[in-house]
């Protein structure tokens, strides 16, 4: 079905109906995990592990759907909120309705997770969606455009397929909400095509996440979580730790034990593991490679561009200066930049755009909590990685330089509702309402302010 004929869709009469739209969601029993495996038989397999892929891809999908059938009569239940003197016999109540016609842009850096968990918050809250999959991961796209329509109501999406050009064709379109997943260069092209129709907007952008590692903490940990959040799907995750921060007394007890966990995880022999997966494409290959020029590689560096396979790659004696400083890496290169301490890292991370994520470890709860409340993220993660991505109870989402707007569990259901303020009153009563009209007297007024005031009732 094309856009035109979506954005006519009689999409809106119908939401009220909330197992018609859990039929959207699950139009035949246990229908989903046939989708599912078919779309982890067939996406490309390159750019990740099987295992990665399985857990990052499917598992997160498949409980994104779960969640939503389980609550999602819940989420679409009419919201009462508190009232005050004047409205007291009156309902007064939030509903979720559908925007109508979203547009999602995916990118391909996780191809299934991030076209199919905003899809289902977008269907669940009852509105008509149109996918765009990144061009760049080719086989996903097919898959996606090939394997969707035999599960989903074409009446409700479609998937539109190409690159730039055709990205731009969409964007002349008028839709009723946006969400698009990328880089912050690109977002602010699609904030600017979305503001000719002031279509509200989700931007989930990169950035650069910075890792403050204390003197304070075990350095064997810190590398095994750093190590395998950094070099899960090669590098290729927007909430991977970008660089780390640390003192220099710390950058000698932490170089061993990263190269101790690479080994650990990936054999003496990276390039034949099967539990590392390889760039997306020769020219961000080609591109990753470049960044290895900057600082001295302590750990890794080795490259081959057939296979488009960088190593797990750490760089110390690195530069603010430096490209691999300034732009985001997306890939499996982990600079370590030097700092004297807590004040000196929170200053450096303050001095540039807000990150997606910022991660911090020590075993002071005192320093990890001083680096949550000093500085300003999408997410944070202390003593951890991006575990929390696992929660659909809790928001992915950017602030300032690294998007704005959140979505997963409800908070995709919520993204995609127009929150609509509602209040019923009786036709009748007329007498009880005349103490709000003009003209006001004295009484009028004291009477009128203390009703609208913090005396109000708000039990009933």
């Amino acid at each position: 079905m094309g856009v035109k004929s979506l954005a006519q869709s009689p999409i809106t009469k119908n939401w009220q109906n909330w197992k018609w739209s859990l039929g959207r969601l699950a139009p035949e029993p246990h229908s989903l995990p046939p989708p599912m495996g078919e779309l982890l038989l067939e996406m490309d397999s390159i750019s990740t592990s099987a295992f990665e892929g399985d857990v990052s891809e499917i598992i997160i999908c498949q409980n994104e759907v779960d969640l939503a059938l389980k609550n999602l009569h819940a989420w679409m239940k009419d919201e009462s909120v508190a009232k005050n003197l004047f409205t007291q016999l009156d309902s007064a109540f939030i509903r979720k309705e559908p925007f109508g016609l979203v547009l999602i842009v995916a990118p391909w850096n996780y191809p299934v997770n991030l076209t199919l968990v905003p899809l289902v918050g977008a269907l669940a809250a009852g509105n008509c969606v149109v996918l765009k999959p990144s061009e760049i991961s080719k086989g996903t796209e097919k898959v996606l455009a090939e394997v969707l329509p035999r599960y989903l109501d074409q009446s409700c999406f479609a998937v539109v397929l190409g690159g730039p050009e055709e990205t731009g064709q969409l964007l002349k379109h008028k839709f009723d909400y946006i969400l698009f997943t990328g880089s912050p260069r690109v977002g602010k092209i699609i904030m600017a095509a979305a503001t000719k129709h002031l279509t509200p907007v989700t931007l989930e952008l990169g950035g650069k996440n910075p890792c403050y590692v204390d003197d304070d903490c075990d350095p064997q940990t810190v590398a095994n979580r750093v190590a395998w959040f950094r070099y899960f799907n090669t590098g290729q995750t927007c909430v991977a730790p970008d660089y780390v921060l640390c003192s220099p007394e710390m950058q000698a007890r932490l170089l061993p034990a990263l190269q101790s966990a690479i080994t650990r995880f990936y054999g003496e022999d990276p390039q034949s593991s099967p539990d590392l997966g390889r760039i997306i494409n020769h020219k961000h290959f080609q591109r990753l490679r470049d960044l290895l020029s900057c600082g001295r590689v302590a750990i890794g560096g080795q490259s081959d561009e057939s296979e488009c396979y960088i190593a797990p790659t750490v760089l110390v004696d690195v530069q603010e200066t430096e490209p691999v400083m300034q732009e985001e890496i997306f890939g499996p290169i982990l600079p370590i930049m030097n700092v004297r301490g807590l004040d000196e890292a929170i200053d450096f991370i303050n001095r540039r755009e807000k990150p997606l994520a910022l991660y911090a470890f020590s075993n002071s709860n005192q320093v990890v909590n001083r680096m949550l409340d000093r500085t300003s993220s999408g997410s944070f993660g202390g003593n951890e990685g991006f575990m929390y991505m696992t929660l659909s109870s809790m928001p992915l989402g950017g602030v300032g330089n690294s998007g704005m707007g959140r979505y997963h569990g409800k908070f995709s259901f919520d993204t995609f509702s127009h929150h609509r303020a509602c209040l019923l009153s009786c036709s009748g009563l007329e007498k009880l309402n005349a103490i709000r009209y003009p003209p006001y007297s004295e009484w009028k007024q004291q009477l009128i302010s203390w009703a609208l005031g913090k005396q109000s009732c708000t039990l009933l």
